[in-house]
């Protein structure tokens, strides 16, 4: 059952007398419980189309159904991690974690054992009372996740959340989403992240669709036949063969620019 579903969006952006076709007719599901990830070329609309989805930009035309309702504007069922963490820098990591559960209206000491609960389970307990200044790029990044969570969404959306970090740290940071998701006892039941990094996406994903260059548009959707953990399976044949297929689908993707 598509818990997600995006329909023929198409997304126009107007300055002055220009215009940028950056989506045209973009069409792919999200299936309950599932992990997908959208690759593409930079400046294909992959940050754009997941903006639309959290309801943070609107389509030119078309739609995006959530749970069998078009998106109009934010829903604390969707929730987002960013790529620059977008953490408010006056703010302490227990604080920042409680920013949408405050505006949601959650009373102070229900929003502080939420915070509390979430950064123990992206492991920076003893951080609670540390500013972003004094936290480096990863216990950063662990603070958007926690703030993500927080409002237990239905769908966790990600853009390129570890394109900023070392390979170990984003390494660990992957494997720390994976192990959150697995836990179907708790939300999230599906993650929509977008990454440009292929390998990244066949060691995350049930499913990798392809983006095409700008106008974005969908050229290819790959379901990832390889048990879990995958870390078992990263040198086998089968894993070099869906990296290689994915990045077929983008070479002739971007021959189409």
């Amino acid at each position: 059952m598509s818990v997600l579903e995006a329909k023929h969006v198409r997304k126009v952006f107007k300055e002055e007398k220009n215009e940028t076709l950056a989506l045209d007719d973009v069409n792919f599901t999200v299936e309950n419980g599932e992990f997908v990830l959208l690759v593409g070329p930079s400046g294909c609309g992959k940050s754009t189309m997941l903006r639309i989805i959290a309801g943070l930009e609107h389509a030119t035309s078309g739609e995006v159904i959530f749970e069998g309702k078009p998106i109009t504007q934010p829903n604390p069922k969707i929730s987002m991690v960013f790529q620059l963490f977008g953490l408010l820098p006056w703010k302490t990591a227990e604080e920042n974690v409680e920013v949408p559960l405050e505006i949601l209206g959650f009373q102070k000491k229900e929003r502080a054992e939420a915070a509390k609960s979430y950064l123990k389970m992206v492991h920076l307990e003893g951080f609670e009372n540390t500013y972003p200044h004094d936290l480096s790029g990863g216990m950063k990044q662990r603070v958007g996740i926690a703030r993500a969570l927080a409002l237990k969404p239905d769908i966790l959306l990600m853009d390129e959340p570890f394109s900023s970090l070392d390979e170990l740290t984003a390494k660990t940071l992957r494997d720390l989403t994976l192990s959150i998701w697995r836990k179907k006892d708790e939300p999230p039941d599906s993650i929509l992240m977008v990454s440009h990094n292929v390998e990244e996406a066949v060691y995350i994903a049930d499913r990798v669709i392809v983006m095409s260059g700008r106008p974005g548009h969908v050229v290819g959707d790959v379901k990832i036949d390889i048990p879990r953990p995958r870390s078992e399976h990263i040198r086998d044949p089968i894993y070099f063969h869906f990296v290689d297929e994915v990045m077929e689908m983008l070479n002739v993707g971007s021959e189409k620019r």
